[in-house]
């Protein structure tokens, strides 16, 4: 027979196993919680990281001049001195002369914005604008030198013509499409950036103004 101190002391050591399993089984369960978390968080952050905006490289290119003209802009300076309305004789100065003019227009890629729906893609683009206005002063041609002793040409009167002949080849140069092939020439380019990305053939890309 057992008796009844044997008895509560084999229930004791039945209840110490039970409640040590019982603590170990609790344990892996939150190690196995823990871990799944862990790997959920870590799921999802790569998930987070692809789901921003792809970005295809041109976003930091800035301005990027994608159409140069080449310009020789011919300018008059004369000049002469009058007495009450009429040119007094002998005192005319007069230059002819032409420079070269590099010109370079594009966009700033920063500003450019662009969204995919669905199978179109749709890019706005900011206006062409001149970038830049060069003038080659080793390409100075002299045409016509007549320069009076009553009359020479000042340093100021020099200055403004250099720069009206700039200005006028900016206008020509835009008027003969600088503006123009400097948007056509963009589309090309981001045309091809969104083909590293884009398989352009089941996509369309459509550019409108912003």
């Amino acid at each position: 027979m057992v008796g009844k101190k044997e008895k509560q002391g084999f229930k004791a050591m039945f209840k110490r196993m039970l409640a040590s399993r019982l603590a170990a089984g609790i344990a892996a369960a939150l190690a196995a919680l823990l871990l799944l978390v862990i790997v959920g968080l870590g799921i999802r952050s790569v998930v987070l990281s692809e789901s921003k905006s792809t970005k295809l490289g041109f976003e930091n290119i800035g301005e990027l001049a994608t159409q140069t003209a080449y310009c020789t802009s011919v300018n008059v300076t004369e000049g002469s001195r009058e007495l009450f309305g009429v040119t007094i004789p002998f005192t005319q100065s007069k230059y002819i002369y032409s420079y070269d003019i590099v010109i370079k227009a594009g966009f700033d890629f920063t500003e450019i914005e662009w969204e995919i729906k669905d199978t179109a893609i749709t890019v706005r683009l900011p206006e062409a604008k001149i970038l830049s206005s060069e003038l080659k002063w080793d390409s100075f041609k002299l045409y016509h030198e007549d320069e009076s002793i009553f009359k020479q040409i000042k340093m100021e009167e020099n200055n403004e013509a250099l720069k009206n002949l700039v200005q006028n080849a900016e206008t020509d140069a835009v008027a003969n499409g600088l503006l123009d092939n400097a948007r056509s020439n963009a589309e090309t380019i981001l045309r091809s950036f969104f083909g590293n990305v884009y398989n352009l053939e089941e996509y369309e890309i459509r550019f409108i103004n912003k």
